[in-house]
């Protein structure tokens, strides 16, 4: 409800009030003082409209131009709402520690993703599996060399790192750095003298094998986007005319990138390419010889992305409709997913989608049969969430997450606001949260994992 206070004392007053009504939580004195500033700044703000909508709203300055959907959020200061990250996990882009400080910024402030490393795993023994198993075709040019090039979403992103290394691992040729495998790109590496990377081997039916990664880059494009598919189709041009039949195999951080070398390139040449994500379009092409992905049940990521926020609006135990069945009957098994209390996170399984099973896989939007029973409207009442995309380019993001939270919000009784992003800078996306007092919880989704600072620095205004 927007407000005008009439004086410090009136607002210090009516703060205490509504955040003692609020969340219902004990907080100590100085915490009921930060509130009600945190109560007049939202209501300040309330005057200034939702950027989000591009409105010119200066003369919203009456208690009469009150959005009556705004109810409860007005009660708690935003500091105080759920919160949850997702996709790209808190963290430091160099050394891959995590941003504890953004992970518990309150007690209802969760990061839903996958598990990087197991994927990471299995997209590497995908690869390794495919070369044994067609090691009769696979050396096109039959030097006894097994040549692969690898396309880098963004070097500082934790799961595409885990990828680059699952890969470097299976196919050895992984190098150690600071005790962990080297994951920078290696540029150009046909003579097998880079230092980032060595020769591995494989050896089957009694014949030994060199394994090198002729060339890896970071697919970045010059506004600065990373993980960018036109990027990797520029590139594997450049590659296959440097390098020819000595590419036998195509790694990929993701199925954007991949699909875009595939379509560009590989296809043509018959040279299997391995992504990452099961995007439809990627799992369809398995079909024309697309090589393998990796689906990171993004059904599941979805439904938790919003589901820990639904569960702390309804204050209720996070682990319902998770863990334990809700009222609806919906639970999820412990193959699917997986919850790590000390890092505030929950992390979906993944799961190696092949020619041997990809027609299970073919619909990426389709929702977990598991946990698609709707809410009971008058036990779990509407509320405003602002969820942003960090590119609304995104392959993975716009054609397969966000469709897919568009089908559970109206399952978890959810109004969301769905804000696309640039990819290249997090004040794109800010600036249009202007009026964060208008809506319940958030579920963010940041360009680069060291700025949660961005985003945590609105709501604690």
């Amino acid at each position: 409800m927007k407000k005008k206070f009439i004086s410090m004392t009136m607002a210090v007053l009516m703060g205490l009030s509504l955040v003692a009504c609020g969340s219902g939580d004990d907080k100590p004195a100085a915490d009921n003082k930060d509130a009600a500033a945190d109560n007049k700044d939202a209501a300040a703000d309330n005057n200034t409209g939702d950027s989000a909508e591009g409105d010119d709203s200066s003369n919203e300055s009456t208690p009469d131009d009150s959005n009556p959907d705004e109810g409860s959020s007005a009660e708690v200061a935003n500091k105080d709402k759920p919160l949850v990250w997702f996709n790209r996990q808190p963290s430091n882009s160099s050394t891959g520690e995590l941003d504890m400080a953004a992970l518990t910024f309150n007690e209802d402030t969760y990061y839903v993703g996958f598990d990087a490393n197991q994927g990471a795993e299995l997209q590497g023994t995908m690869v390794k599996d495919y070369i044994e198993a067609n090691i009769d075709k696979i050396d096109r040019n039959g030097d006894g060399v097994i040549g692969y090039v690898l396309a880098i979403g963004d070097i500082g992103h934790n799961d595409s790192i885990a990828r680059t290394r699952g890969i470097r691992k299976a196919l050895g040729t992984a190098v150690e750095k600071d005790g962990d495998i080297n994951s920078d790109p290696v540029g150009t590496n046909t003579d097998g003298k880079q230092s980032a990377v060595q020769d591995g081997s494989i050896e089957v039916n009694g014949k030994k094998y060199v394994v090198r990664e002729l060339a890896s880059q970071e697919m970045k494009n010059s506004a600065g986007a990373t993980w960018d598919a036109a990027t990797a189709g520029n590139a594997i041009g450049t590659w296959s005319s440097s390098f020819g039949d000595e590419i036998d195999v195509i790694a990929s951080n993701n199925d954007g990138m991949g699909m875009s070398m595939f379509n560009a390139w590989s296809k043509d040449n018959d040279v299997p390419t391995f992504g990452y994500d099961a995007n439809s379009d990627a799992v369809a092409a398995i079909a024309e010889g697309y090589g393998g992905t990796i689906s990171q049940h993004a059904d599941v990521q979805a439904y938790l992305t919003l589901r820990v926020l639904r569960n702390a609006l309804d204050g209720i135990d996070i682990d319902t409709g998770i863990g334990t069945a809700d009222d609806a009957g919906n639970t999820l098994s412990e193959d699917v997913y997986a919850y790590n209390a000390d890092e505030r996170s929950y992390y979906a399984l993944n799961v190696a989608v092949t020619a041997d099973n990809y027609q299970d896989f073919t619909d990426s939007t389709k929702i977990y049969e598991p946990v698609s029973n709707q809410l009971d409207e008058s036990a779990h009442p509407s509320k405003k969430v602002w969820l942003n995309i960090y590119n609304a380019s995104d392959n993975f993001l716009s054609s397969t997450y966000q469709p897919l939270l568009q089908n559970y919000d109206d399952i978890l009784n959810l109004d969301v606001d769905y804000i696309g992003g640039d990819g290249q800078t997090e004040s794109n996306i800010t600036n249009r949260l202007g009026n964060p007092a208008q809506y319940d919880a958030f579920a963010i989704n940041m360009v680069k994992t060291d700025n949660s600072a961005s985003y945590t620095a609105l709501l604690n205004q």
